[in-house]
């Protein structure tokens, strides 16, 4: 998953990086790293695992509450 296509998915999820970073328990400062072009750091492999989970209808306990 490229940072293009990790921020997308973030974004049809319907998350910020704050509710991304607490799912995923990592600082929402890494899911921005994650998502920049830069090519500096790119999406860890495991976080792309869970974002095409839940993009296929998985919902962690750690989902926010006011989304369904």
């Amino acid at each position: 998953m490229t940072p293009d296509q990790f921020k997308q998915a973030r974004r049809k999820l319907g998350l910020s990086a704050s509710e991304l970073g607490n799912i995923l328990n990592t600082d929402p400062r890494t899911i921005r790293r994650w998502e920049a072009d830069d090519g500096t750091r790119p999406p860890n492999p495991i976080a792309c695992r869970v974002m095409k989970w839940m993009l296929d209808g998985y919902r962690p306990p750690e989902w926010p509450k006011d989304q369904t």
